[in-house]
């Protein structure tokens, strides 16, 4: 296996995929790791050839496929793989593939690559619930995770079947953010928020005007979903309020559903009640309509419009960077800014720091076509202290793990 010059400057990783009916997802996370420039080797097991054949990992990697040991042997593939790799990422990581990994077992292509690869190792677990949850599996994620490997929650919601609850393979875009980060950081995420309850808030609260119509904004949920997922990562307990989120739930944080700025604040405040690090992140509007109209407003004529009186919301990260709801309590908020005539985006963030009395704020530049609904973003993560760090243009994900990274320096002097 002489080395690709062609991939030489492009991260290597190998996917490793278990035999689970998952496996149909993977070919996502696939695209998304060859469309993003890494060179990705495939690596199934001969049962997950039975969902997804060796034809199709073919064409999406570029790459032959195997699953044994015994082909191009004098390649010796179960050692080069893991020699040359960057990252090896599992998924779906079945019950047998975990435990075959924490016991040291080397039967087949992909276990004898785990056993040789010295470079960050990522499992996704995807199983029923019965087996997610039995001791034997828990003690070998405990195992597999001890010796520095990653292993990701898995999500909950539908199974194989009728069945429903943990143990469902998180979606592709999820893995794909998860697997980036490893690789950024060349490692294991820190668990420097292990022990630790988050409360995020996450998407754009609307506010009803009639039975047909809201006033709301554009905020999608991304970036507090990112900062959710992050977290997670991090060995944190979260618990996400979304406002109107039309994503699949960050796997492994309990996910509080809400619509207008009212219930945001109720949820937040309830939430954050006993939590040690809270995240405003959810554009939250700062007027509602002072009537609701009962049935639906209608023209009445070509010319006629009705006149909308507003009312104020209650300023909600200003009550929580305020209030403190639990001792020893880090506020972390996010401004959206335009900047005016006078004034830049980042100058008028600065005023909102002593002002809302947050601990860190990070401020970022809106517009009809910047961060809102985008999976690129950048930012300002401004503290009380008047420390500046900037943030360059990147996933969102990677903004998150900036925040995170603040926020656990800020514990630790604190």
């Amino acid at each position: 296996m002489e080395p690709d010059h062609a991939s030489a400057h492009r991260p290597r990783v190998v996917l490793g995929v278990g035999g689970g009916i998952a496996a149909y997802k993977v070919c996502e996370v696939l695209r998304r790791f060859t469309e993003s420039g890494h060179d990705v080797h495939v690596v199934p097991t001969a049962s997950a050839l039975r969902f997804v054949g060796a034809p199709t990992w073919e064409a999406l990697s570029g790459h032959p496929v195997s699953s044994q040991v015994w082909q191009r042997v004098s390649e010796v593939p179960h050692v080069r793989l893991g020699q040359r790799a960057d990252l090896v990422l599992v998924a779906p990581a079945t019950a047998d593939l975990l435990a075959k990994a924490a016991c040291g077992l080397a039967d087949d292509l992909l276990t004898s690559t785990l056993l040789t690869a010295r470079c960050p190792v990522v499992f996704c677990p995807a199983m029923h619930t019965e087996m997610w949850e039995h001791p034997a599996t828990r003690e070998n994620v405990a195992t597999l995770r001890r010796r520095g490997a990653v292993v990701l929650e898995p999500a909950v919601g539908r199974l194989t079947g009728a069945d429903s609850g943990p143990g469902r393979l998180p979606e592709p875009a999820q893995i794909f953010e998860a697997a980036a980060a490893v690789l950024r950081r060349g490692g294991p995420l820190p668990d420097d928020l292990a022990g630790l309850r988050v409360v995020v808030s996450a998407g754009g609260t609307r506010e009803p005007l009639d039975p047909v119509r809201y006033l709301g904004n554009r905020s999608s949920g991304l970036q507090g979903y990112a900062l959710a997922a992050a977290a997670v990562a991090r060995g944190a307990e979260v618990t996400v309020i979304a406002a109107n989120v039309a994503l699949p739930d960050p796997a492994g944080a309990k996910v509080v559903r809400v619509g207008t700025a009212l219930e945001l604040r109720e949820a937040m405040r309830a939430a954050a009640a006993d939590a040690q690090i809270v995240v405003a992140n959810a554009a939250v509007a700062d007027f509602r309509p002072g009537h609701y109209a009962e049935s639906k407003i209608k023209k009445t004529d070509e010319h006629w419009a009705p006149v909308i009186e507003l009312v104020q919301n209650p300023h909600v990260l200003r009550e929580l960077g305020r209030d403190r709801l639990a001792p020893g309590q880090t506020v972390v908020g996010f401004a959206a800014e335009t900047g005016d005539e006078s004034h830049s985006y980042l100058e008028l963030g600065r005023r909102k720091v002593a002002a809302y009395g947050v601990d860190l704020l990070v401020v970022n530049e809106v517009g009809a076509q910047k961060v809102f609904g985008r999976s690129q973003t950048e930012g300002v993560i401004i503290g009380a202290d008047g420390v500046e760090s900037t943030v360059p243009p990147g996933s969102k994900r990677a903004l998150a793990d900036a925040v995170w990274d603040r926020v656990a320096a800020l514990r630790r002097c604190g």
